[in-house]
């Protein structure tokens, strides 16, 4: 995987948004702990898009397993990341509840992040 993400770069749905600034894979268990640590700042306000899906499966061998006999059972499901992609989008909050709220989720997250605004990608 390289280069910048174009799909999914801007800004569609909120006001605020997490950026990924690097390439990453981010997986099923780690999105959903950044959603429900979005939801618990918010209170159950505004309204959150969760621009990422986790389609891409990785396998992996049982422990204390020997070289050889193929490839391990599927595990579970990541998110491919490249840099520029939007990961979540949230409206109908101010900016500093959002900067609150998607700052707890890019501690969730393996990969840097950056908080824009629909203001900031508007004079860009």
């Amino acid at each position: 995987m390289r280069g910048k993400s174009h799909r999914g770069s801007t800004i569609a749905f909120g006001e605020h948004a997490l950026k990924s600034v690097e390439l990453g894979k981010i997986s099923s268990k780690q999105i959903e702990a950044a959603r429900v640590a979005i939801n618990r700042q918010l209170k159950r306000g505004g309204k959150l898009w969760i621009r990422i899906f986790p389609d891409y499966p990785f396998t992996k061998k049982p422990a204390e397993t020997r070289m050889g006999k193929g490839k391990g059972n599927p595990e579970g499901w990541e998110a491919r990341v490249k840099p520029g992609r939007i990961l979540f989008e949230l409206a109908g909050v101010d900016f500093m509840m959002a900067k609150e709220a998607l700052e707890l989720a890019a501690r969730k997250l393996p990969v840097k992040t950056k908080i824009i605004t629909l203001q900031q990608t508007k004079q860009s």
